[in-house]
């Protein structure tokens, strides 16, 4: 089996990429040791699950060879090895789901993104209430239960009238590392498997794209960032709106289902002098 040649940009490039995952890792008490063995794991599965000949399991030997982990870590691993499917917790898909409907579905919204307060019980407010909501959504969980998590959360406030307030236009907790770490999970993964798949794959590439300035000042830099929590959240609310139409109006059969991933994001840090510019001051990529 012949190996693929290394493109002498791809190492610098890891090498980048990699550094703000070895950040978090040291503030939060990952050595290098730990995550070497963990991703001696990675390495493994991926080649296991990815790197078939003919759809069949690869041998020790041949994912040793691709992976450069020894044979015995191979067997050692694939023995213990157990299927973690890369998708949402249940807790955090459901609490997506329900704060979509909040948002898009009457009588939760006065228009499709503008969610209306909502009465806390349904003795008060009957459907149009923070009961009459989770019950839409789930009838074997308790409103109250998912009231005290999101309170705790911030993704929600209540009033002196006992009303609910959603305080997010997305599911995305102000508290909880727990939380905070399924979508770091789950939004880094497919923004990687993204790029990934444009720089390994043929045919029509994932759209990715970004814009970069390097000489804004800080004035700048503060207008910007709020333009794009602005702007850039009624674009994703806009694909949330056509993303929630479409999942009600066209109903794939069971084995035929796609899941999709739609992100924007904002990033600063300073841009020390020294630091060479080799061309123009902006573009997209």
């Amino acid at each position: 089996m012949q190996l693929p040649t290394l493109p002498p940009s791809l190492l610098p490039a890891l090498k980048h990429v990699m550094r703000p995952l070895v950040r978090l890792m040291l503030k939060k008490g990952v050595t290098y040791s730990s995550f070497a063995d963990l991703l001696k794991e990675v390495f493994v599965d991926v080649a296991e699950r990815e790197f078939r000949l003919d759809d069949k399991p690869p041998t020790d030997s041949r994912i040793s060879l691709l992976t450069g982990v020894h044979r015995k870590d191979v067997r050692r691993l694939r023995a213990m090895a157990a299927g973690r499917a890369a998708v949402l917790p249940e807790d955090i898909s459901f609490g997506a789901h329900l704060v979509s409907v909040w948002l898009n579905n009457s009588p939760f919204c006065a228009e499709p993104g503008r969610p209306l307060p909502l009465a806390r019980l349904a003795s008060v407010g009957g459907e149009c209430s923070f009961d009459g909501l989770v019950a839409q959504v789930s009838k074997d969980i308790r409103a109250r239960v998912v009231l005290d998590e999101w309170l705790r959360l911030g993704i929600v406030r209540t009033d002196d009238q006992d009303q609910i307030h959603l305080e997010t236009m997305a599911f995305i907790p102000q508290r909880g590392f727990d939380e905070k770490a399924a979508y770091f999970r789950h939004n880094l993964h497919d923004h990687a498997c993204a790029a990934v798949h444009n720089l390994t794959e043929d045919g029509t590439p994932f759209f990715e794209r970004s814009v970069h300035y390097d000489s804004l000042s800080a004035a700048a830099v503060d207008q910007l960032r709020e333009a794009v929590k602005v702007d850039g959240m009624q674009v994703l609310i806009g694909f949330n709106q056509l993303a929630a139409e479409l999942e009600e109006r066209d109903i794939p059969p069971p084995d035929a289902r796609q899941r999709i991933t739609i992100g924007l994001y904002f990033y600063t840090e300073s841009n020390p002098p020294e630091v060479p510019d080799d061309s123009t001051t902006a573009s997209s990529s």
